[in-house]
């Protein structure tokens, strides 16, 4: 997911996508623990996206502030 679509969703689907990749984060996580995990590059992916919509809140909250 790229910066310029995490901007263009509203709040609350933001906070959507981001609840939704910490638990596909924290299955990552459990699957891995179990040697079940098929792809563990998708845990750095989804560390990303949700670094991603994080930084892209903080400037929109920076933004805001200045207004």
């Amino acid at each position: 997911m790229k910066a310029a679509e995490i901007k263009a969703l509203s709040a609350d689907q933001r906070a959507a996508k981001l609840k939704e990749l910490k638990e596909e984060l924290f299955n990552l996580h459990f699957q891995q623990a179990i040697n079940q995990l098929d792809n563990p590059m998708r845990i750095k992916a989804v560390k990303k996206d949700i670094a991603r919509i994080k930084t892209v809140e903080r400037e929109l909250e920076i933004a805001a502030q200045k207004d």
